[in-house]
Formats: C-alpha cells, sequence, structure tokens
C-alpha cells in the first residue's frame, strides 16, 4: 500500500501540500486532479524517491516494482520494439545473465536461466511488445523502425510502450493520452481497467478519468483529499459542498441558465438523429456538474462572426495526399452556418489531412474546394504553438491583431484565458504547452471566425480549460469542424460524426458509445483480409461465402441484444442517480422534523420503487449480457 501519514511538500518557499493523511490500497486504480501547478507532478516525483517530503511520513512496499512513463527519448538506433522490451527489466537482466551463462559454458545455470524466462513470460515477451506498440498505433513493420526515426509525439508514445512492458507493482502515468489519438485512447483505456497493479493517474480527460479509475485524489488549497469513485462522482461531491456557499451559488445559476437557453434551442433538433439525443443528454449532465467549475479561472465567449455566407466553404469530390500518396479521395462537404462536426477514424485515416484540406493548407488533387468570399478561418493545430512569436507577451500578440484596442479592453479579453496581472505582459519564450495552448485559443477567439477547424485543441490543457472551452463552444453561431480524443467535449459540441475511413468521409451512424465496437470490428475485418499465402489460397469461394453468411446471422442475432444491453445501461445509470439524490434527502436531519412527516413518508415510498425497479432492471441487463457472450463463444 502506499500510505501518506501527515505528509507536507514544499517546492522552494511555496507549500504545495501539507498535512495530507491518507492510504491508497493495492489494485486501486486513483486519478489525481488538481489546477496546473499545485504539485500533482511532483507527487508523484516524491512517490518515485526523486524528492522528499518536508514534513510528516510516506510509506510504499521497498519490493515494488514502480512503472513510469520517461519524459526524455535518448538517442537510439535500435529497433522501437528493442527499446520497449528494455521496459522489462527482470526480462533483460535474465537474458544478459543468460548470454553469459552460455559463453561460460555453465549448462546448470543455463537451464535455471530458461526456466526463468518461461516463468517471467520471457518467450512471449517480443509478441507483448509487438501488441503494446501496436495498440498505442503503430502501424504493422515499424517495430522495426529505429527510436531516431520517429517524431517527438511518437517518441512519447514508445516511453509510454516501455513503461507498460514493465511487470509493475506500480504504474505512474502523468497526461498519457496527450500524445494519443481517440484510437489509442480507447486502447489504453481498455489495458488499464486489465491492469492488475496500483495505479496512479495524472490526466485532464474527464471519459478517461471516469472509465478508468476507482478513487480521484484532488489538490486543490495546499490540502489532498482522496474520494471513492471516478471524477464524476468527485464532481457531484464537490458541487453539492459548493453550492452550499452563497457567491458560489449565484454564478451557479448563471451556468445552468446559460446551459438551460442553449438546450431550449437544440431541443426541436434533439429527434432527428441519435448523436444528437447524445448530445442533449451530455448537456443536461452538464448542469449537475457545473458548481464543481464555478470557481474556474477560465471564462470567455466567442462573439458574432462579422459575416456569415451560406455557404461558407464546399468539397466536391475532392482529392488530397502527400507526395504521390492518396490520402483522401471523392471527398463531399458542403459546411454552413451553424454545422458542428467531428471527425472520427482510425490512425492515420486522414483526419489531420481533411482539416488541412478545409483549411487550404493542402491543395486539391482533384475535385473542387469552393470558398465564401468572406470565409474567416479560425485553424487550429499543434504547430501553431511554435507559430507564437517567443519575444512577444500576450499583450503584444493581440495588439498585432487590432492596434486600435485598448490596453485594458484586452487584459480583460486575457483575463478570461487566465493572463491576468503581470501574465499578459510576460514573453511566451518560457510557457508551458498549456498556457501556449491558451494563448492561440485566445488569438484565434479574438479574431471572430465564422469557420473554426479544431485538430486536438485539449492537449495540454487542464480540464477546467476544457470545461470552458466546452461551454463557448456550445454557443459558437459559425460552423466548427474538429478532431479530438476528448471524447466529452465531442459529446457536449458536436451534431454530426464524420468517420474518415479508407479514404472516405461519411455519416457515422452510431454515437461516441458505438465507435470503440466499431474499432473492434473494423480490426476484425482488418486481420480477416486475405494474404498471398498458401494456406489462405486453399479456401474456397464457398467457403468465404459461408464464413460471410454465418457472421451475417450473428450481426442479425446481435444487434438487437446490444441495442436493449445499451438501453439496460442507461436505465441503471438514471435509477442509480436517483437512488443517489434520495439517499441525500434522506440524509439531512430537517426530514425527519414533525412538520416533514408526509414528505419522509414519500421519500421513503421514492426510495423502495426506486431500490426495486434498480433490483430489477439490473438483473436483466446481467441475464442480457450473459446472453450475448453465449452468442459471441457459440
Amino acid at each position: 500500500m502506499l500510505r501518506f501519514n501527515q505528509l507536507s511538500l514544499r517546492r522552494g518557499a511555496r507549500c504545495l501540500f501539507s498535512d495530507a493523511n491518507f492510504t491508497i490500497h493495492p489494485g486501486q486504480r486513483v486519478g489525481v486532479t488538481g489546477a496546473n501547478g499545485t504539485g500533482k507532478s511532483s507527487l508523484f516525483a516524491m512517490i518515485r524517491d526523486e524528492i522528499h517530503a518536508d514534513e510528516g511520513d510516506f510509506y510504499r512496499p521497498k519490493e515494488w516494482v514502480i512503472a513510469h512513463v520517461a519524459q526524455e527519448t535518448p538517442a537510439d538506433d535500435r529497433a522501437a520494439i528493442e527499446y520497449t522490451l528494455d521496459g522489462d527489466t527482470e526480462l533483460r537482466e535474465t537474458e544478459y545473465a543468460l548470454l553469459q551463462a552460455e559463453q561460460d559454458h555453465r549448462g546448470e545455470l543455463a537451464a535455471e536461466l530458461h526456466a526463468k524466462l518461461e516463468t517471467i513470460g520471457g518467450y512471449s515477451a517480443g509478441s507483448r511488445a509487438a501488441r503494446l506498440l501496436h495498440g498505442l498505433g503503430f502501424r504493422p513493420g515499424e517495430e522495426e523502425r529505429s527510436v531516431n526515426s520517429f517524431s517527438g509525439g511518437w517518441r512519447m508514445r514508445l516511453n509510454l510502450a516501455r513503461a507498460l512492458m514493465c511487470r509493475s507493482d506500480l504504474l505512474l502515468l502523468d497526461e498519457p493520452t496527450n500524445h494519443l489519438d481517440l484510437d489509442a485512447v480507447i486502447w489504453l483505456e481498455s489495458w488499464l481497467k486489465n491492469y492488475s497493479g496500483t495505479l496512479l493517474l495524472i490526466s485532464h480527460d474527464r471519459d478517461f478519468l471516469d472509465s478508468v479509475t476507482s478513487h480521484i485524489a484532488h489538490i486543490e488549497q495546499d490540502q489532498i483529499t482522496l474520494y471513492s469513485g471516478n471524477y464524476s462522482a468527485f464532481e457531484h461531491i464537490r458541487a453539492e459542498r459548493l453550492a452550499n456557499q452563497q457567491a458560489v451559488y449565484e454564478k451557479q445559476q448563471r451556468e445552468i441558465a446559460h446551459i438551460h437557453s442553449y438546450v431550449e434551442r437544440f431541443r426541436a433538433k434533439a429527434t432527428k438523429a441519435r448523436q444528437a439525443q447524445s448530445r442533449l443528454k451530455a448537456l443536461e449532465r452538464m448542469e449537475l456538474i457545473a458548481p464543481a467549475h464555478v470557481d474556474s479561472p477560465f471564462h470567455f465567449a466567442f462573439r458574432p462572426p462579422e459575416k456569415t455566407p451560406h455557404p461558407l466553404l464546399k468539397l466536391e469530390q475532392a482529392a488530397t495526399g502527400y507526395g504521390d500518396e492518396l490520402i483522401l479521395d471523392g471527398i463531399n462537404l458542403n459546411l454552413s452556418p451553424g454545422d458542428r462536426i467531428g471527425l472520427l477514424g482510425p490512425n492515420g485515416a486522414g483526419k489531420s489531412t481533411l482539416i488541412k484540406l478545409l483549411a487550404g493548407e493542402l491543395e486539391t488533387r482533384q475535385g473542387k474546394r469552393t470558398t465564401a468570399q468572406d470565409l474567416n478561418i479560425g485553424y487550429f493545430a499543434q504547430h501553431q504553438l511554435d507559430q507564437l512569436h517567443p519575444e512577444h507577451t500576450p499583450l503584444e500578440h493581440l495588439l498585432q491583431i487590432d492596434p486600435t484596442a485598448t490596453e485594458q479592453s484586452l487584459r480583460n479579453f486575457l483575463g478570461g484565458f487566465g493572463f491576468s496581472g503581470d501574465r499578459a505582459e510576460s514573453l511566451t519564450a518560457p510557457f508551458s504547452g498549456g498556457e501556449k495552448a491558451r494563448l492561440v485559443l485566445a488569438l484565434l477567439v479574438y479574431q471572430r471566425p465564422n469557420l473554426l477547424l479544431l485538430d486536438e485543441p485539449t492537449n495540454h490543457l487542464d480540464i477546467e480549460m476544457r470545461h470552458a472551452l466546452s461551454t463557448a463552444l456550445q454557443e459558437f453561431t459559425g460552423a466548427m469542424v474538429i478532431v479530438s480524443h476528448d471524447r466529452h467535449l465531442l459529446r457536449t459540441t458536436t451534431d454530426l460524426l464524420l468517420l474518415v475511413n479508407a479514404g472516405k468521409a461519411d455519416e457515422f451512424k452510431g454515437d461516441l458509445d458505438d465507435y470503440p465496437r466499431w474499432l473492434l470490428d473494423n480490426r476484425a475485418q482488418e486481420n480477416e483480409k486475405p494474404t498471398t499465402s498458401n494456406d489462405t489460397r486453399e479456401h474456397s469461394a464457398n467457403a468465404r461465402k459461408d464464413r460471410k453468411r454465418q457472421e451475417a446471422e450473428q450481426r442479425r442475432l446481435l444487434q438487437p441484444l446490444r441495442n436493449r444491453l445499451k438501453k439496460l445501461e442507461q436505465r441503471v445509470e438514471q435509477l442509480m442517480q436517483e437512488q443517489n439524490r434520495l439517499e441525500i434527502e434522506l440524509a439531512g436531519s430537517e426530514i425527519y422534523a414533525d412538520n416533514n412527516k408526509a414528505q419522509l413518508k414519500q421519500l421513503l415510498a421514492d426510495k423502495a420503487k426506486v431500490d426495486k425497479e434498480l433490483t430489477v432492471t439490473e438483473e436483466e441487463w446481467l441475464l442480457t449480457e450473459e446472453e450475448l457472450e453465449q452468442i459471441l463463444n457459440s
């Protein structure tokens, strides 16, 4: 276990947190949250024994193996798979000892070491490393490329693969999704759910935290508090606490009114598509969590575009690519004010390529790209961060856009993005990735675009800034196309999902909850593609037809079950929320006063009804899952 006993940690004269007093038990998966600079990474450094507590005690078992993701990748000419295998230090030590034993002709020792390799899975380590690399987005064959041949973002994926390769007791992950696309995030999510050790995870991805964590350790106001449950459960608890404060309550009401205003406008369209329904439910959920973010330092909104021509941009049978390779072909897309599109698709399918084509950074090889005369594109991509002037301040960046604006108006604007006081006059050179991303977004918002093209805008942004961006995008009146691994942002800001795959961009018929299943099916189809081997050629046309008929029959049987299972899951979640609400009301002492007997009686009756329905629904859910598994395994 990890035990914190009245522990305090400082960096210089500043106290990060004090009197931390909690225990993390083996197997728990803990999300570590808090604003930037509160001490999350310092906590990890202390656990790794790189820095020491100023007061109090910290205990972890000495025999525990700790894995973490290195922030730097050394120059290495070896193959990526060899670099990944280095993560299993016991494997490497055993391999080296075996080599020495064989060179020294020590047969008995060599036999013992061969047995040890068998015990620690050494003979399957290569395939395990390959699966990790492929899961994180590396294509078949790339595992043999040298580490030096990969870009910085892909080297960070190699570092992550190396950490996952370690058969660790404790895994420390600091923003592991920052350099991943949605496919890799979904894969990592699944991997972590099956991790048997203790996990500490720093992340600003709400859906990722919700799916993976069993506890939240939140740092604020120089304190660490450990909460049971995932991030959504933590938000609800914190929201209830904050809502008791009058000043916070008033801000909360403004936030809820803002959300209600949008929901009412959107409700008329909500029945047109499953994605629309999903978004409406996400917006309704935001009403519940709004109080947890009322003290956020970020508050901004998109001003209405100066002009909104219709259409803004049109692609007709457009094709584009790089060099001699064609990535997209036959793309038809018509963007008008109010369109809100999220792009899905496998790694490398062309999502960023489509964004670049829309932005005019790539030319059409075939077809047409037609733009309105008054088109004003706001384009956010990671390379935009490098185009900031390091010798200029945030204030100077804005003055270059609008020389006639008053300094106070620009300061007020920058304050909404977290650049208040002296920070507005600080040089951007030493800014963190998150600060640079916020500044690029501020510059983009200020120019009042009528078409937003956002390629992974949440990289480096903390949860509060992501929440502010999501809220601002809901009110944006222009058109928007977004690529993001942050599913919460996609849910709350997009109306239509396009699937970019096999060179095309077509409407995705499901919603974000269906996308992981599509990925699995797509990978299975890729694995089943015929090869040129003799074994494959021996399959007759009739055998392939029989297999397709069997697959079609299985899909016919599975789809109704999957639909029923999804509805049952949603109903269970609704009932659990209602059960929690009733338990909170029944926990209040005032409900047991004599003048509240009628209300108490009604609450108890409602609680009994919800409990009964929840039991029945959960039983039906389990039975449906068993039925689904039987068909899949048949």
